[in-house]
């Protein structure tokens, strides 16, 4: 039987139970008020499908507040459908395709994406080769710089720096305005434990990683230096080569301003299977 063949892609009430299941698994609350116990669901023949009623505050609610569901009419199993193809999707899926398969606005499919991407992005800070781990970090160039003129080399074209923990496959990507140190290590201490080892290349401003980190190694790409022992950026590289094919092939375009959401769909994985 097909994946998509299961109850919560079809049915709007299976949808609304499974969603409950994972945010209320220690039981539920309500969330104007934080009440546990003194809550039932409203069964009227108007009622929305998964209301609830908290008798604390007298207030209705349901399990879409506080979520990337809140304010949105769209059946709840639509919403599972398009989290599915969007995770099961390596390389991405367009907005087009989500209003073609799904039977939605192009409007709503766009709307629906976002969301799902905001909810993919991770703001946890310091867990990257917690341990003595290795952690690779590189960055890479696309698209275009709002307002540069294109010229040769990359200056012009927006920047991502990827952080990618060799011991977990864990990545994190985020858009930075340039790749001066100053900019940089910051958001590597913030991220990267201090007793972790840092495999880069050897751009400039890596050379004093090791001041900051129990470690340093890099590879020299220039001198077609690609691995060296077990020194090497390769597992990086490997992520920004279906990051690069997913936003040429699949998106195409993308503004600076949404280019973070675009980063953390493919820092979260892809082509996780959905459990």
């Amino acid at each position: 039987m097909s994946v998509l063949s299961r109850p919560e892609f079809h049915n709007e009430e299976a949808a609304y139970a499974y969603v409950e299941a994972r945010i209320w698994a220690n039981g539920r609350t309500c969330p104007h008020c934080g009440e546990a116990e003194r809550t039932s669901k409203m069964g009227g023949k108007s009622t929305r499908i998964g209301t609830y009623k908290c008798y604390s505050c007298r207030k209705p609610f349901t399990v879409k507040i506080g979520t990337i569901f809140e304010a949105s009419h769209v059946p709840m199993n639509l919403w599972l459908q398009a989290i599915y193809l969007m995770c099961a999707s390596k390389k991405g899926i367009s907005s087009n395709q989500l209003h073609r398969t799904l039977g939605v606005t192009l409007k709503t499919a766009w709307f629906m994406s976002h969301r799902i991407r905001e909810a993919m992005r991770d703001d946890t800070l310091g867990a990257f080769g917690a341990g003595g781990g290795v952690v690779e970090v590189d960055e890479t160039f696309i698209g275009r710089e709002p307002g540069k003129p294109v010229r040769r080399g990359v200056g012009h074209k927006m920047k991502v720096l990827t952080l990618v923990d060799r011991t977990t496959g864990r990545a994190k990507s985020m858009v930075v305005d340039d790749l001066k140190i100053a900019t940089l290590l910051p958001i590597l201490k913030a991220n990267i434990a201090a007793e972790a080892t840092v495999h880069t290349d050897e751009a400039m401003q890596y050379d004093n990683l090791k001041k900051h980190f129990a470690a340093h190694a890099s590879v020299n790409h220039g001198a077609e230096e690609y691995v060296r022992g077990d020194v090497t950026t390769n597992t990086v590289e490997g992520y920004f080569s279906i990051f690069k094919r997913g936003m040429k092939g699949v998106y195409q375009h993308c503004g600076k301003k949404h280019l973070h959401r675009y980063a953390a769909e493919y820092a979260s994985g892809t082509a996780t299977v959905w459990r």
